[in-house]
């Protein structure tokens, strides 16, 4: 299933891309507040340039002023300034809103194409296997025997691919998500053609007169890995089909390559061994949904805290995804209080080796230990049922 973690790292995406968003409103905001102090080309009056861009200068401030919550900080100022201060700051929270709803409506829309995206590389090696199988038929036909190598029917026999196709449910799922072979046949072909056959791994898979079961699944996550998920023409091929592909491929390609890992050859595949979207998808839902909402509303309050507990470290120089990355923790730790802080410190450290610094990672745990342990004390952090557990 599409696990806790994978949905705190959609939620982070999405959260770290909302920050972008609100820097690149802010230099729009500022961009404005200039252009409304340029000189009036029309006027016939003389235009004092150097009183126009200090106005400017001083609505920026007095807009920094009030986006921080403090209008009065930069003292008086003209009419005009005041005016043009709050209305980019207007400008700028609607915009904020817009983009808001846009990020949160689409990480839920991301997070349910998951299965379709990592099902559809799965079908792209079996149709790589099919393709082959209709070659070497073909050839057969035609009598044409070429310079054929040992185990050149190897990838069209797999026995992984057998057993998927056979034993395992993955044509209905193939079905229910909307993922047809058939309509990327020519695609597969093409690929297969200028980025399978002349592989390294699969030309010395295909020289082996017997494979055995641990070589097949071998060379299926090798093509996964360096073709299907490294060849810029198939991943350009994803990223039509995906928007959110840059975000999402890394997560795809580690359910893509779980699939295989669960299939051990004997028997029947339990019914897990597919990944799902959730197995309590509404409930998980919710947690994604709320983690991404509560953190943004949470954002001013835990910088401060950061800040505060950063000594070494100025607030504007933490990399942006360390700080996203905290306030998710921290908001986590005191609005879900069925998980244990413990877990919760763990989850975002893993989060931080990824997507982070070489840092990061000494830098999210030291400060989440002493931010737990305070906010604790307080009364802020209040874990209850399974949030208990390991928290002594």
């Amino acid at each position: 299933m599409l696990n806790r973690r994978i949905l705190r790292v959609k939620a982070f995406q999405t959260l770290y891309a909302f920050q972008q968003c609100k820097a690149s409103n802010q230099n729009l905001a500022y961009d404005w507040i200039k252009a409304q102090f340029l000189p009036d080309l029309n006027s016939m009056e003389v235009q004092d340039k150097v009183k126009l861009r200090k106005e400017a200068e001083q609505c920026i401030r007095l807009f920094d002023a009030q986006l921080e919550g403090n209008p009065h900080e930069d003292g008086e100022h003209s009419p005009k300034i005041n005016n043009m201060a709050k209305a980019a700051l207007v400008q700028f929270k609607k915009q904020n809103e817009k983009d808001l709803e846009f990020l949160s409506n689409n990480m839920v829309t991301a997070a349910e194409r998951i299965p379709s995206l990592y099902l559809l590389s799965i079908a792209i090696l079996i149709g790589f296997g099919e393709h082959l199988e209709k070659e070497l038929d073909k050839r057969k036909k035609l009598g044409n025997k070429g310079n054929s190598l040992a185990g050149e029917s190897n990838l069209a026999k797999n026995k992984v691919l057998v057993f998927l196709k056979e034993k395992s449910p993955i044509e209905q799922e193939f079905v229910r998500h909307h993922v047809f072979r058939e309509e990327i046949a020519d695609e597969i072909r093409q690929w297969f053609r200028e980025h399978v056959k002349s592989q390294e791994d699969y030309l010395e898979y295909s020289k082996n007169p017997s494979p055995s079961w641990e070589d097949d699944m071998e060379i299926l996550q090798t093509l996964l890995k360096k073709v299907v998920f490294k060849n810029d023409t198939i991943l350009s091929f994803f990223q039509e089909k995906d928007i959110n592909w840059s975000e999402n491929r890394p997560v795809v390609r580690s359910l893509a390559l779980k699939v295989l890992k669960n299939l051990d050859g004997e028997g029947l595949p339990s019914e897990e061994f597919l990944p799902e979207l959730a197995i309590n998808w509404e409930d998980d839902k919710e947690f994604f949904q709320n983690i991404f909402n509560l953190s943004v509303r949470s954002e001013k309050e835990f910088s401060g805290l950061i800040a505060e507990k950063a000594k070494n470290w100025d607030i504007e120089r933490i990399a942006q995804t360390d700080k996203v990355i905290l306030t998710m923790a921290l908001t986590e730790m005191v609005n879900f209080p069925s998980i244990p802080v413990k877990v919760t410190i763990n989850e975002f450290i893993d989060i931080s080796k990824t997507y982070s610094t070489p840092k990061s990672k000494q830098f999210v745990n030291g400060l989440l230990d002493v931010l737990a342990k305070e906010l604790t004390d307080s009364g802020k952090i209040r874990k209850s049922g399974r949030g208990l557990i390991d928290n002594k």
